[in-house]
């Protein structure tokens, strides 16, 4: 599962008989925790090959989401990454929405998805379509009585995009799916997408220059290019298991993370195991990552600060510069002050007092 998903587990734990509302489930898809709730889906899921081809129908998302009806609940609790925050709630119901990002696709990231990379038919029809999207995205941020995002970052951008204010509770990691390994062996990795914005080029493109061994575990859009750029000292895994990822951030180097995201779930997975993370300084990571300078705190990583194949080159020799520094207890200790039983404490512990402030009013 994603983050996404492991976040839904613990709500679902939080709230045993809450019924649960997603524009499409696939049976299966998620663990028995959530499979448990009685799960509604929106048309969306009877529309032509919507299991493999759903971003197709991105516009159609916001009347999809519109169409539940939540008569007979007092909260609403949205998991939002895109629509699920506009939600219409029933009047004197509570609307609190977990914010992964605002509508990435329409705001900050529109030219990864719809821009030069994108056909030219697409191309053509997408900005009106995203400016509608853009509305909507703003005006149904209205129906929310309290935001909590996933990290400062987004906390910043639903006061850009919304002109809201927004509470943070970082998301789980799993700790206990992670060990700690004696020795780590001679590779790089990378665990992502493979999608324009999480900027693996750099990646490839430094391992290349170096002549380091890089794993790259993921699957996506930009696999093809990915693997034309790649040298001889790069292999593609595509697709495994947490079991399997789990092993192999335990026995890596390091772990590279070049894009910006809006948390990111990965630098934290890799400290859990005990492993470093050589990350862009944005996004984030910055909330997450100690770096190796500049703090009393034993570091869990380092930064580059131009998202540059040269800039991560010399990140990457600087690492291996100062590779002892990197204690694999201290590390996961980092993690841990982000592990699944603080964020249902801090989750139930939030929900609680919103609550009660709602039935005072």
């Amino acid at each position: 599962m994603r983050g996404g998903e492991r976040c839904l587990e613990v709500f679902c734990e939080l709230f045993p008989d809450a019924d649960i509302f997603t524009l499409l489930h696939g049976p299966g898809s998620v663990s028995a925790t959530i499979e448990r709730h009685r799960i509604r889906t929106s048309f969306v899921q009877r529309l032509p090959a919507a299991a493999t081809r759903y971003r197709h129908y991105l516009p159609l998302f916001p009347l999809a989401i519109e169409r539940f009806a939540f008569e007979g609940y007092d909260l609403v609790l949205s998991s939002s990454h895109c629509v699920a925050k506009g939600a219409r709630p029933s009047p004197g119901a509570l609307h609190v929405c977990y914010c992964f990002s605002p509508m990435r696709y329409v705001w900050d990231l529109y030219d990864d998805y719809f821009g030069p990379r994108a056909g030219p038919l697409v191309r053509a029809l997408m900005p009106p379509v995203a400016a509608g999207l853009r509305r909507w995205d703003r005006l149904s941020s209205r129906r929310v009585h309290h935001f909590v995002a996933i990290s400062r970052h987004v906390a910043d951008r639903i006061a850009r995009y919304y002109g809201r204010r927004a509470d943070v509770i970082y998301p789980p990691v799993d700790v206990q799916r992670f060990r700690l390994a004696d020795e780590s062996e001679d590779f790089y990795l990378v665990v992502s997408a493979l999608a324009p914005y999480k900027r693996l080029d750099l990646a490839i493109d430094a391992a290349n220059r170096l002549g380091r061994r890089l794993v790259v575990v993921g699957t996506g859009p930009e696999a093809h290019r990915l693997r034309r750029a790649a040298g001889r000292t790069v292999e593609f895994l595509g697709w495994r298991t947490d079991a399997e990822i789990a092993d192999l951030y335990a026995r890596c180097l390091a772990v590279l993370f070049p894009g910006v995201e809006d948390f990111g779930i990965v630098p934290l997975e890799a400290m859990a195991a005990g492993r470093p993370v050589i990350a862009y300084g944005g996004g984030g990571a910055l909330e997450t990552i100690v770096p190796l300078d500049g703090t009393d705190e034993p570091p869990t990583g380092l930064f580059f600060h131009a998202q540059t194949a040269d800039a991560l080159v010399a990140a990457i020799r600087r690492f291996e510069a100062n590779a002892h520094r990197f204690l694999p207890k201290a590390l996961r200790a980092r993690a841990e002050v982000f592990d699944r039983p603080s964020f249902k404490e801090r989750m139930k512990h939030y929900l609680a007092g919103r609550i009660a402030e709602h039935r005072r009013c």
